[in-house]
């Protein structure tokens, strides 16, 4: 079974058809009908290790400050409650705090790009939160021992996005990467194609704090990293591009067979210029 890391950016690439919605939709399209997706999001980002394990989770709006229209999204896929246990195997001896029956969903990372990925939302989906106490390495590790499930059909989905500083958002570059943004998105690139064993000795790269000022939206592609190298094979590029200066929009797949996000469509999908950035929840 196939995995990805997909550059979700602004929630509006929910509502947008562009060419990375396009990208993520044939990256949908090619793989073969998942057993349950596994969800690894950006925006579950918590002091303990959980998973999610109701049978109907809850589309969860978790940002501000968007139009109606956005709000208005649902992702009604169903849950898989038994998957939560599978997982809890497959990390140990690292420990699942529990089964999160309530309290979260389906985020709008997760969910932003699933609309246009399995838009019939009849996938089971089930989230992972990302640890916020451990290092970068026991991630990477963490996404190595997730390889398993990939044996018995559970398709592996990464948020976030490579480069992610809002304070850094130039409006009036939509479309563009600053000259920092292009060098550690390339820097990633060529470690996903060459070493993903390698991915955390980003942290050293001269542009690390600029690119990851916070590393809850760079956590998803180390999953992607380490199930690479567990699989011997390295990532490919989907798609990829800049919105607004400091954001990257890279996706990256693992063993899927699906055509290049390259198509005509426009960019990425526009934040709210009403927000802060640093103030936004994207």
């Amino acid at each position: 079974m196939p995995a990805a890391f997909l550059g979700h950016g602004s929630p509006m690439n929910a509502l947008e058809r562009n060419r990375f919605s396009e990208a993520w939709r044939a990256f949908g399209a090619a793989v073969p009908r998942p057993r349950a997706i596994l969800a690894i999001s950006a925006h579950w980002h918590v002091d303990a290790l959980a998973v999610t394990a109701m049978p109907h989770p809850r589309t969860i709006h978790d940002f501000y400050g968007f139009p109606q229209a956005l709000f208005d999204v649902q992702y009604p896929a169903p849950g898989l409650p038994a998957l939560a246990e599978e997982i809890a195997d497959v990390v140990s001896p690292d420990y699942v705090v529990g089964a999160d029956r309530e309290a979260w969903g389906i985020d709008h990372g997760t969910w932003s790009v699933l609309v246009h990925a399995f838009p019939d939302a009849d996938v089971p989906v089930v989230q992972l939160s990302l640890d916020a106490r451990k290092p970068l390495d026991w991630h990477l590790a963490l996404g190595a021992k997730l390889a398993a499930l990939r044996r018995h059909g559970v398709l592996i989905v990464g948020s976030g996005n490579v480069v992610h500083n809002l304070r850094a958002i130039d409006w009036k570059q939509p479309d563009a990467g600053f000259d920092w943004a292009q060098r550690f998105d390339s820097d990633a690139r060529q470690l996903m194609a060459e070493r993903p064993h390698d991915i955390a000795t980003l942290a050293s790269h001269p542009d690390y704090r600029l690119a990851v000022p916070t590393d809850e939206h760079f956590l998803p592609l180390l999953y992607l990293a380490g199930l690479s190298a567990a699989a011997g094979r390295p990532a490919d590029v989907l798609v990829d591009g800049y919105s607004y200066g400091s954001l990257s929009m890279t996706a990256f797949t693992l063993d899927a067979d699906c055509p290049q996000g390259t198509g005509d469509a426009g960019g990425a999908a526009p934040l709210d210029t009403s927000v802060a950035p640093e103030n936004a929840n994207v």
